[in-house]
């Protein structure tokens, strides 16, 4: 059986990143990992990848929840450095 750790390692996201896919889609890790992974496989998913990272953070300002904002913010960051967006 593959434990989460080992779900995370084989992924090329990060577990930041893998948790703010499961948080916007409401999905357990680990399908979030398999999603995420199959995300980055065009420049569309890509895309789609940044704009639920900055979903989440829009819906936590919504909300006040500021430190988490934060943390995505820390999230976004690595994305754009590992998988910018694609260029139009």
């Amino acid at each position: 059986m593959l434990s989460i750790q080992d779900v995370i390692d084989y992924c090329d996201l990060n577990k930041g990143e893998i948790a703010a896919v499961a948080e916007h889609e409401h999905l357990p890790m680990t399908i979030a990992a398999e999603l995420g992974e199959s995300l980055l496989a065009s420049p569309d998913g890509v895309l789609r990848l940044h704009a639920m990272i900055v979903e989440n953070m829009e819906h936590a300002l919504k909300n006040g929840h500021y430190e988490h904002v934060v943390e995505l913010g820390e999230i976004y960051k690595h994305l754009q450095r590992t998988h910018p967006l694609p260029n139009a």
